[in-house]
Formats: structure tokens, sequence, C-alpha cells
């Protein structure tokens, strides 16, 4: 009897061993495609000021040109039909390559083109790899396991903030700082890349089908005022707190701490949003997100910024996270296309926001005014939830 036991077990750690393979395959690729791809920029821009390549207004175009990126390569990612590991393999070599070259060149434009193909590969990578992981380990019955896979961006900012604040510690100017993300960049697509998928599991036909209901839609819009709301302390929390404080060392403490805060997010949904509604969770979420970008605005110092840092990072992946599981409980289409339905439309929100922070710059030489406008939209959005997204009969 025991010796029929053995199988059994070696069967579950072979099953255990291949869901911690999955997660951390998608952890680590999150990490380089938004993680460095996307967000090493937000620590770069007050280095690429002090190096004198940007100012704050051309730093919301380069900021924009990435999430321009982002939506079509969203956009392009739920009409594919075939190739989805090809597209994802090529994101996070188009992620790490051009963060690379952007060390090499001082060029404003070039800098523009490398911003839009990081987030062009940004997108195929990330909703590939989220469209992968939560149907493989859904199958495996790992639910922890699959939540987990969202701490990856928050790992790869408190990464790229812990770098930042060494190499301010060691005045390394924005160039050298480009090769350093790009290598690390590298060395973990070597360490993941022949645990990407083949191909993806073809459960997710099931449904194809199926048109986008009401709730679907609303969480559409919810989730476009999700990506406006966070973009602007995410993209220029490195701006402010150089604003803030005198010392390099002071203010390149925020950005990993940005990110430690959203991995902490990610935590809290994964142990306790099985107690509580998904949709209250979220428009919570959302409202709280909200409070968080408004509080440098409400109290223009430290304290002020700290209480933002916490807050908006603390809701960040949580947002993405609970999105994407209200998206399944109301929609019965397949995945791979609701993720990039749903990642469009944050894209959007995303887009518009440097665009936004740009007017309000040459405008009223502020980004207060459009930091107050995205808190308006996360409260806005986090009350759509609770009043517009209802249960299916």
């Amino acid at each position: 009897m025991s010796s029929q036991q053995i199988p059994g077990n070696a069967d579950t750690r072979r099953l255990a061993t291949g869901s911690v393979s999955t997660m951390f395959t998608g952890i680590l690729t999150l990490v380089v495609v938004m993680g460095i791809g996307r967000f090493s920029l937000t620590p770069q821009i007050p280095v690429m000021i002090s190096d004198g390549f940007l100012n704050l207004s051309s730093a919301g175009i380069l900021a924009a040109m990435n999430y321009i990126g982002y939506l079509l390569g969203a956009i392009h990612v739920s009409r594919i039909k075939r190739n989805h590991t090809v597209y994802l393999k090529t994101g996070l070599a188009a992620a790490m390559l051009v963060t690379l070259l952007s060390g090499a060149t001082s060029s404003f434009l070039l800098q523009c083109l490398f911003r839009f193909v990081a987030g062009v590969g940004g997108a195929w990578a990330l909703i590939i790899v989220t469209s992968w992981t939560q149907l493989e380990l859904a199958a495996k019955n790992a639910p922890r396991l699959s939540a987990a896979v969202f701490s990856g961006p928050g790992i790869g900012i408190t990464l790229t903030g812990v770098l930042a604040w060494i190499m301010s510690a060691y005045h390394f100017n924005s160039s050298e700082a480009w090769y350093v993300y790009g290598a690390v960049a590298l060395a973990a697509i070597l360490l993941i890349f022949r645990r990407l998928p083949r191909e993806l599991p073809g459960v997710q036909k099931k449904g194809a089908a199926a048109p986008a209901g009401r709730n679907l839609k609303v969480l559409l819009g919810v989730y476009t005022l999700a990506g406006f709301g966070y973009i602007l302390p995410a993209t220029f929390l490195s701006q402010m707190a150089h604003a803030v404080f005198s010392s390099g060392g002071q203010a390149a403490f925020f950005w990993p701490l940005f990110g430690l805060s959203a991995v902490a997010g990610v935590l809290l949904v994964i142990l306790f949003a099985s107690m509580v509604n998904t949709r209250i969770s979220l428009a919570f979420a959302m409202i709280v997100q909200g409070i968080g970008v408004a509080a440098p605005v409400v109290a223009n110092n430290a304290a002020g910024l700290l209480v933002s840092t916490v807050l908006t990072g603390l809701c960040f992946l949580s947002i993405m996270q609970l999105s994407m599981r209200l998206a399944r409980e109301v929609s019965t289409g397949e995945m791979a296309k609701t993720v990039g339905m749903l990642t469009a439309g944050y894209a959007t929100g995303q887009l518009i926001g440097p665009l936004v922070s740009s007017a309000c710059v040459a405008l009223f030489s502020s980004l207060e005014p459009a930091l107050l406008l995205a808190a308006a939209a996360l409260i806005a959005g986090g009350c759509g939830v609770l009043l517009l997204i209802r249960k299916e009969a």
C-alpha cells in the first residue's frame, strides 16, 4: 500500500515544482518588461533632467511614447490568433535591448523610439504571460501562486529603485544607469528563457466568441480611469521627491518604497480577497489610491509624499489583480482577449496621463492640477465599480 502512495507523492511534488516554476517565470517576465522596461524611466527622469537631456514637459512626452506603444501592443495582442509565444519572447528581448540602447544616445527622438518599442514589447509580454500563468496555475489548482505573479512589477520597481539609490550614491549618469538596468534585464531573461511556454494552453479557446457584457464594459471604463489615475505619481514620483528633498539619497528612497508597497498590496489581496467581495475590494482600493494621489497636493511636504507613495503603491498592483479577477467573474470570453481589451483601456488612461501633465506644466507650471484630476478619476472609478457593476442573475 505504501508503495502505491510513492508515485502519487512524486506526482504531487512534480506538480508543485512545475507550479512554482510557472510562477517564477511569470514574475521575472513582469520584472523585465514592467519593472525595468517601463518603470526604470521613473528614477531616470531626474537624472536625465540633471544631465540636460530632458525637462519636466519633455519627460511627459517621453513617458507618453511608452504608453502609445503599450496601447498599440495591447490592441494587437487582443487580435492575434497564433504565435503568442513568439510575441512573448520578442517582447521580452525588445524591452531588454532598448533599455541597453538607451544608454548609447542622448537624442530625444531616439529615446522616444526606444520608449515606444519598450511599450509595444511590454504589452505583448505582459498580456501573454499573464494569460499563460493564470490558465496554467488555475489548471494546477494553485490560485495563490497565480495571484503572486502580479507581484512581478512591484518587485521590478523595488529592484530599479534600489539600483537607482546605489547609483545615485556613486554619481552614475543617466547613460551608465541605462546600461545597468539593461544588464539586469538580460540576466533575468537568461534565467527564465528556457522556461517560457512553447504554446499557450488550448483551454483558452473555450467561449472565445462570447461578446463583452455590460459589466465587462463598465469594468473597461473603470480600468481606463485606473490607468489614468495612477500613472502620474508612478511616472513623476522620483522627480517629486527630488523637489522636496535637496539630498538625492533621501529622494531615491521613495521609488523602492513604492515598489515594496505594491508587493505588499499583492500579498494583502492573496491573504484577504477571498474573504470579501471582489467588487467591493476593487472599489475600496481605487478610492484609497485616489486619496494617495491627492496627498502631495493637500500636504506639499515630506509627509504628504510619504502617504502618497505608500497608498498609491499599495493599491497599484492590487487594482490590476482585482480587476482581472473581477473580469473572470463577469466574463465568459477568451482570457487572452479579455486581458488584452482591459489592458488597452488601461494603456489609454496611461497615455492620457502624461499628456495632461505636460499641458498642466505648460499652463500652470505645476503638476498639482493633473494630480487632483487623477485623484478624482480614481475615486469616480471606485464609485463606478460599486454602483454600476451588478451581480449577474
